[in-house]
């Protein structure tokens, strides 16, 4: 009798246990049941949205990869790369399109259009590489328009190390375009160390030099 008591004494023990605790329970596992299938929907958004940016990257390759664009060609280029920067501007496919855009931009000689492009990308990438790969170019742009000033401002920005002899390379150019051929050198000899230290040609940089009458470094 005493263990039939013990037992009974258990289970009311049990069943005064879940009335006080059982619907915290419940709604605990329903909580996390909705986070679990609240995650698994946000990843599955996550995936498509990664493939409709893909594809619509796609489209732009394939367009850009034509011998020549003719008008219409290009604003539908344009118009992809609207879509990847409205739909998708903080993806990696947004700023690759930019890239795209500034060159496609450059062929058609609206070199307008190709700095607006790169600006974007230098304001907006949230990737350093491709935001220093922006800056490089941009600057090019400049200095080829003849703004060796707002060139070697634009190299002032954050440049990652892979590109560091390119900077220096286009320091060069600008300070050389402004007649400091002082300042030139040491920028060329900068490229050149840089670029001997990475492993990573740098062509035409000894050239340059030696148009200043400098000897070979290396």
């Amino acid at each position: 009798m005493a263990e039939m008591r013990s037992e009974e004494e258990q289970v009311e023990a049990l069943k005064r246990w879940w009335k006080e605790n059982g619907t915290s329970l419940i709604a605990g596992a329903v909580i996390a049941a909705a986070g679990v299938f609240g995650w698994k929907a946000w990843q599955d958004y996550q995936a498509g949205q990664a493939e409709a940016a893909s594809a619509t990257y796609q489209q732009l390759l394939t367009l850009s990869g034509q011998d020549t664009l003719d008008e219409g060609a290009r604003q539908q280029a344009e118009q992809l790369v609207s879509n990847l920067a409205e739909e998708h501007g903080d993806s990696l496919y947004t700023d690759l399109a930019r890239l795209l855009e500034a060159r496609l931009a450059v062929q058609a000689g609206d070199t307008d259009a190709a700095k607006t492009a790169l600006e974007a990308l230098v304001s907006d990438a949230e990737r350093p590489y491709l935001q220093g790969l922006a800056r490089v170019r941009l600057a090019r742009l400049q200095l080829a328009g003849d703004d060796a000033e707002s060139a070697l401002a634009t190299l002032d920005g954050e440049i990652p190390a892979p590109l560091a002899a390119q900077r220096a390379d286009i320091r060069g150019d600008a300070h050389l375009a402004l007649g400091d051929r002082e300042a030139a050198r040491d920028a060329w000899q900068e490229a050149l160390s840089l670029s001997e230290a990475s492993d990573q040609p740098l062509y035409g940089v000894q050239l340059k030099l030696d148009d200043l009458g400098v000897e070979e470094t290396s």
